[in-house]
């Protein structure tokens, strides 16, 4: 039980700070202005979860072979699709199912973003290495813990933005960051696969 709770204890600290600032913050803001509360929260606990677990089971040998490089090439169109599909205005927002299909719709991309952003990532890295060294099961759940503290932080101030700013304005910047996050993951996707 004690090299459980170190494992946790480290893992949550590590992986906290190393989000302090990092994309994935920017995204949960992003998303939390677009979407419920509670959709996020949920999507991040999922993706979050999911990665954390993958890179504590896959371990630091393994996770060289994959090709995170590609991964990270297909999360760059995907959020400039997301930028695009947001500028385009919220003419289909009237001609949807209502706020089924729309908890549906957000939550799968917030779960699908989230992990394909993070994939292959430093937080993915330091829970391969803290695997590796420490107790599984406490690195992912501190590991996931840390992370969607990080993360909760951008998503409580997003919805504080939401509630406070017109909606046309908040459509037009989400759609802004999803494209610079894009860009930048391309450029960082396509720098890794040339060099």
């Amino acid at each position: 039980m004690e090299a459980l709770l170190i494992a946790a204890g480290v893992a949550f600290g590590a992986i906290f700070v190393g989000e302090l600032g990092d994309k994935s913050q920017l995204m949960a803001l992003t998303f939390a202005t677009k979407y419920r509360l509670r959709t996020v929260v949920l999507g991040l606990v999922i993706a979050i979860g999911a990665l954390i677990g993958l890179s504590v089971g896959v371990g630091a040998a393994v996770g060289n072979l994959l090709p995170t490089d590609w991964i990270r090439l297909a999360a760059a169109v995907m959020f400039i699709g997301f930028g695009l599909w947001g500028l385009r205005g919220g003419q289909d927002d009237e001609d949807d199912d209502g706020p089924v299909k729309e908890r549906r719709s957000g939550l799968l991309t917030v779960i699908t973003a989230m992990f394909l952003a993070e994939f292959g990532d430093k937080t993915m890295i330091i829970g391969m290495g803290l695997g590796s060294s420490y107790n599984g099961w406490g690195v992912w759940i501190g590991g996931t813990l840390g992370m969607l503290a990080a993360d909760l932080l951008a998503v409580f101030a997003g919805a504080w933005v939401a509630k406070r700013i017109p909606e046309k304005v908040v459509r037009y910047v989400s759609s802004g960051l999803f494209l610079v996050i894009g860009v930048l993951l391309g450029v960082e996707a396509v720098t890794a696969l040339a060099g």
